[in-house]
């Protein structure tokens, strides 16, 4: 089998190689994700707090000062 002298066949193994490469670290970067379940503790320490702040702070009906009534349905409007 002949190699080839011409720049483009090194240019293509160069490419693959370069593929290869870096195929290879995103797979090691998303295993160290999913191995020191790195997106759970991103969610519970950084996007929840956030969330509790605004989902706290909202206003609400208070369902305890209305009256029941059996026969009718409550009218949900803040």
């Amino acid at each position: 089998m002949k190699k080839c002298k011409c720049k483009s066949g090194r240019r293509l193994r160069g490419f693959i190689a370069k593929l290869f490469a870096g195929l290879v670290l995103a797979n090691a970067a998303l295993f160290a994700v999913f191995f020191f379940d790195l997106d759970g503790k991103l969610l519970f320490n950084v996007v929840e707090p956030f969330l509790k702040k605004h989902y706290d702070n909202m206003e609400r009906k208070d369902t305890l000062k209305s009256p029941y009534d059996m026969d009718k349905f409550p009218s949900y409007e803040y």
